[in-house]
């Protein structure tokens, strides 16, 4: 059964707060790699009940359950490059919140993503290409403007959704990649409500509560961001 609207807040709030303990652990070498063991396993044969659905980058240095130290069964991870979004993760995600009743969906970024990398050289690449055709000054500034829509038109996800996120970033003069992924998780987000009709209505229920996160490399920290 799917919890209240109080009850799920509550558990929203404690779960994230679990995981953020686990990633101070983590952070100070400290962790503690719970429900890892062989009785657990078994215990969860039958089935899951996730607290978490954490959508992350694929980067093979950021896996969730060992950067917040959660153990096996606790979070329900979808991990795509850059946290791209198409139709699989949508109904992944979907499925976490309709039928495992996961109260938490979690985005999560990180330092020197190479997904955002790679769309901010594709950028410029692209804005140098049609600097070069135009005319006179005049028409590569009326191109620029237009490079949103051929951004949308392009035939890579990641150009389209982290290219985006980079080319919003930079509208809103901000030039340093720490603010493009930070950035990027908010439009991850506003993607993710956008598309799916199951995230829009948990959310108006008040059965699911959305977080955005960005973590660095170094530090090992999660950074909790505010919207």
């Amino acid at each position: 059964m799917a919890l209240t609207d109080s009850l799920a807040e509550t558990t929203a709030n404690a779960t994230w707060s679990r995981m953020l303990q686990g990633n101070s652990r983590f952070a100070e070498g400290k962790a503690e790699h719970p429900w890892q063991d062989k009785e657990t396993r078994h215990m969860l044969v039958d089935g899951q009940k996730p607290d978490a659905a954490v959508l992350s980058c694929s980067d093979s240095r950021v896996p969730p359950e060992i950067i917040f130290d959660q153990g096996l069964g606790d979070l329900f991870t979808v991990r795509t490059a850059g946290q791209t979004i198409d139709d699989a993760v949508i109904a992944s995600l979907e499925y976490a919140i309709t039928k495992l009743h996961v109260s938490l969906l979690c985005v999560l970024g990180h330092a020197r993503c190479g997904a955002l990398e790679t769309a901010d050289r594709q950028l410029d690449e692209m804005m140098r290409a049609i600097t070069n055709d135009a005319d006179d000054s005049l028409a590569a500034a009326d191109a620029i403007e237009d490079l949103d829509e051929q951004i949308a038109a392009s035939d890579s996800i990641v150009m389209r959704q982290a290219g985006m996120s980079v080319w919003q970033a930079r509208e809103a003069e901000l030039e340093c990649a720490e603010d493009f992924e930070r950035v990027h998780v908010a439009r991850t987000i506003e993607t993710l409500v956008e598309r799916s009709e199951v995230i829009q209505q948990a959310l108006a229920d008040e059965r699911l509560m959305m977080v955005g996160a960005r973590y660095e490399l170094e530090s090992g920290r999660v950074e909790v961001l505010s919207f």
